[in-house]
């Protein structure tokens, strides 16, 4: 009798939990616009929805790249400082024309990512010891080549910061085609097939003849390109290029948004989507708290809680 009265509960809490990790990162969205419509000043006008699109959009081009590499159960630190170290390229290449400049810093985006897939794939270190050392080294590498905040003026540069179609910034543009480019290669593509086979069962896949090392190179080029391009969004927005802190804590953002948005750590599964939407969600939680005067501690307090309660909900997802 007593085991037949637990099971109601039990069902109650796992349907809970299963609703937590499918649709809570849309809820979480919602319960802050509509805190937000009621107790924030100017809230709904167009320019505060600009300016909060414009300042998610790197988070979001980040945490894409994030959700590849923990989609092989792996993950990225690094992605901050390839931020940095594209600003400081830009900076350094930018007298050559944006073109050259831009096609540079893919360059050295692309040889971080090389490294550090070739340390997970070739090596066999661990993901987190692999990119935590280009974490350092990178960044360090932005401050020998740009020592100090240096400002820009190039009319490309600022164009791709400030300009846009029909009203949509350029930023958001990007970022949404990088989006749907991201969600068409993991749904569509046998590249994204391999890589959620691999975050599955890495010994199942080499035995089934899958070209592990291949694909683990890829998509930690992938993530430092796509950090990248964050970086030079980002530092054209600001007109500046300060590899001091542009890209600070951005690997912290980039995991939560990822985990909220229901992509396990575990590997196996990539939810594009909910990674969007977690980004949505971490920049609406730090508005909020911005707007009410709240000091910058209290935003680190928040995101933090909203960690626990994604890992929480995240209990028994794992793969499938």
């Amino acid at each position: 009798m007593a085991e037949a009265a637990i099971h109601p509960a039990a069902l109650d809490r796992a349907r809970v939990l299963q609703w937590m990790q499918t649709y809570g990162v849309y809820a979480g969205v919602a319960v802050l616009l509509v805190v937000n419509i009621a107790v924030t000043p100017h809230f709904l006008s167009a320019e505060n929805f600009r300016t909060q699109a414009v300042q998610v959009a790197p988070v979001i081009i980040v945490a894409l790249g994030m959700a590849l590499a923990i989609g092989t159960e792996g993950i990225d630190l690094s992605v901050g400082a390839v931020m940095a170290l594209a600003a400081s390229v830009t900076a350094l290449y930018l007298g050559y024309g944006l073109v050259p400049a831009l096609l540079t810093v893919a360059v050295f985006a692309a040889v971080v990512g090389l490294a550090n897939g070739a340390l997970v794939a070739w090596v066999g270190v661990q993901p987190i010891v692999a990119t935590l050392a280009l974490m350092v080294g990178g960044r360090g590498i932005a401050l020998v080549l740009l020592p100090q905040l240096k400002d820009l003026h190039n009319p490309g540069l600022a164009s791709l910061g400030s300009g846009d179609v029909l009203g949509v910034p350029y930023l958001i543009i990007i970022a949404a085609a990088l989006a749907l480019l991201v969600a068409f290669v993991i749904r569509r593509t046998t590249f994204g097939r391999q890589l959620l086979a691999i975050g599955d069962n890495r010994a199942a896949a080499k035995l089934a003849g899958l070209p592990v090392r291949r694909v683990l190179m890829l998509v930690y080029v992938a993530c430092a390109l796509l950090a990248a391009v964050a970086g030079v969004l980002a530092t054209a927005r600001l007109q500046a290029s300060d590899p001091t802190s542009l890209g600070n804590l951005m690997e912290l953002s980039a995991i939560t948004a990822v985990v909220v948005g229901g992509t396990p750590l575990s590997g196996g599964r990539v939810n594009i989507a909910g990674t969007v939407a977690g980004a949505v969600l971490i920049q609406l939680l730090t508005a909020t708290l911005i707007k009410h005067d709240l000091p910058p501690s209290w935003t680190q307090i928040a995101q933090a809680i909203v960690i626990v309660l994604a890992v929480y909900a995240a209990r028994g997802r794992g793969k499938r």
